[in-house]
C-alpha cells in the first residue's frame, strides 16, 4: 500500500510543474492532513521519512506560498493553520474586554501550557519559563549570573551573534574575560570539540556557552559531553537550543545542562515571538531576572515571566503547536528532516565544484545544511537561486563558514529539493 502511494505521488509531482502544486492540492481533497498524520503514525520513523504522499498531506496544514520554494526555515518557520487560527481567535477574544479576557481568562492558561512544554522538554514544570525567543531566554541567564571581574567564559566564534554581543556587553560592563574558540567546521570528531573546550579551562572558568546546533551550517555539537565536563569542574553550562528544540527528539535534562534557551517559532512552528527557558531547579535562585518581581532571589521559575503587559494570544497558541508536533511524532519529524537534508546533499555532493559544509552523519547534522560552489560568493548563489528559480535560501559568511544555508521543514517536498539540486548544478556549471 505504501509503495503504491509513493508511486502515485512520484507520477503526480512529475506532472505538477516547476512551481505548481495543483496536483497535490487535488489529491489532498481525498487524502487530507488527518489522513497523512494517521498514515505516518502507522510507520516507524525511518519508513515514515520516505512516505512522500503522507508528507504531501501534512503540507496542506500550512499556508505556504505556492510561488516560491522556502528553504530558509532556519530563520523562522511558518505556523500550521490550526496555530494561526488559534492565535487569531485568542487575539480577537482579548479585544472584547482586554483586562478581563487577557488577565482573567487567557492568563489562567499559562500553567497548563507550562505543563505541556515541560512534558515535551522532559522536565518539571517548575523548571520552565515561557518568554519570547531564545535571545531573551539566554540573555536572562547571561545578564542574571553573578560574575565578577576576571571570571572567564568559554564560547566559540561560531555562536549566534546576539549571544556573542550579550557576553561582550558583560565583558565591557563587568570586566569578565571571554575565551574564544574558533572551531573548524564541519567536523565529525566530537573529541576535537570537547578537547577544545577543556583545554581552555582555567581556575577562573565559570561558564561554558554551548550552541547545540550551529545556525550557520547545522553542525551538531556534543552537548551532553560538554555539560558533563562542565559539571566535573563546577562550571555553569548554558546551552543555546534555538535550532534543536522540536527539531530533534531529545529530553533537555538528559544533557545535564544548567540552563537551556530556545525559540518556539522555529521548529515547533509556534507563533512568532514565543520562546522557552529551562533552568535546572537548584540553579534558579542564582539567576537574577531581567524584569524583576518581588522576590528576585527566589526559587520560583515564574520570576522570569514578569514582563508586564504583552499579547497573550501567541503564548496560548503554543499549545496548538505542541499538539500538531506530537501528532507527527518527535522522532518521525527528526528523521524526515534529516532525510530531506541528506536528499538534496546526495544529489549535489559529487559535482566537482560543489562543496558540502555539513556532515551527512546523524550524530552531526539534521535538517540544516550548507554548500559552497567554487568561484562563486554565497550571496551571488542565493540571489541567483531566488531570481532564476524562486528558491529562497540565505548566503552565509561568518568566521570560517562560507556558503549557502538550506533549511527545509516538514512541509517541504522532495520534488522541490529536486529543483534545488538541478539549480545548484546549473549554477555550478555556469
Amino acid at each position: 500500500m505504501k509503495a503504491s502511494r509513493r508511486s502515485f505521488f512520484r507520477q503526480m509531482s512529475a506532472a505538477a510543474g516547476a512551481l505548481s502544486l495543483s496536483g497535490m492540492a487535488a489529491k489532498a481533497a481525498s487524502f487530507e492532513v488527518t489522513d497523512g498524520l494517521k498514515s505516518l503514525q502507522s510507520l516507524d520513523p525511518f519508513a515514515a521519512a520516505e512516505d512522500e504522499l503522507s508528507w504531501a498531506a501534512v503540507r496542506q496544514a500550512y499556508t505556504v506560498s505556492p510561488s516560491i520554494i522556502n528553504l530558509n526555515n532556519g530563520g523562522v518557520s511558518p505556523q500550521p493553520k490550526v496555530v494561526q487560527e488559534a492565535n487569531d481567535r485568542y487575539y480577537h477574544l482579548s479585544n472584547e474586554a482586554p483586562s478581563y479576557y487577557m488577565w482573567g481568562i487567557l492568563d489562567q492558561g499559562r500553567e497548563p501550557l507550562r505543563e505541556k512544554l515541560a512534558s515535551l522538554a522532559g522536565c518539571s514544570p517548575e523548571e520552565v519559563a515561557i518568554n519570547r525567543n531564545a535571545t531573551e531566554a539566554l540573555d536572562t541567564v547571561i545578564y542574571g549570573m553573578d560574575l565578577k571581574k576576571g571570571d572567564e567564559v568559554i564560547l566559540t566564534k561560531q555562536d549566534y551573534p546576539n549571544m556573542i554581543n550579550a557576553w561582550k556587553q558583560r565583558e565591557m560592563r563587568d570586566g569578565i574575560k571571554l575565551i574564544w574558540l574558533n572551531l573548524d567546521m564541519p567536523t565529525e570528531n566530537a573529541d576535537y570539540v570537547v578537547k577544545a573546550f577543556t583545554d581552555a579551562v582555567t581556575s577562573k572558568t565559570k561558564v561554558f556557552h554551548i550552541t547545540h546546533m550551529i545556525n550557520w551550517n547545522g553542525q551538531i555539537m556534543p552537548v551532553k559531553r560538554l555539560c558533563e565536563e562542565a559539571k566535573k569542574r563546577n562550571i555553569f553550562s548554558l546551552v543555546d537550543g534555538a535550532h534543536t528544540f522540536a527539531h530533534m527528539d531529545f529530553k533537555v535534562p538528559d544533557f545535564g545542562c544548567d540552563a537551556y534557551g530556545t525559540s518556539l517559532h522555529k521548529w515547533l512552528c509556534a507563533p512568532f515571538g514565543t520562546g522557552m527557558l529551562y533552568l535546572r531547579k537548584e540553579r534558579i535562585t542564582e539567576i537574577w531576572p531581567i524584569f524583576t518581581n518581588d522576590n528576585p532571589r527566589g526559587d520560583n521559575i515564574r520570576k522570569f515571566e514578569s514582563l508586564g503587559t504583552r499579547s497573550f494570544a501567541p503564548e496560548q497558541a503554543i499549545g496548538q503547536a505542541i499538539d500538531f508536533h506530537n501528532a507527527i511524532g518527535p522522532k518521525r519529524k527528526e528523521e524526515r528532516l534529516r532525510y530531506l537534508k541528506n536528499y538534496w546533499c546526495e544529489k549535489v555532493k559529487d559535482h566537482p565544484k560543489v562543496k558540502l559544509n555539513i556532515s551527512l552523519k546523524a550524530d552531526f547534522s539534521c535538517a540544516l545544511g550548507n554548500f559552497a560552489i567554487e568561484g562563486k560568493e554565497p550571496g551571488e548563489i542565493a540571489t541567483r537561486l531566488f531570481n532564476d528559480y524562486k528558491i529562497h535560501v540565505v548566503g552565509i559568511v561568518w568566521e570560517n563558514i562560507k556558503g549557502v544555508r538550506v533549511t527545509p521543514h516538514v512541509y517541504t517536498l522532495t520534488s522541490e529539493l529536486d529543483k534545488l539540486a538541478a539549480a545548484i548544478h546549473k549554477i555550478a556549471d555556469s
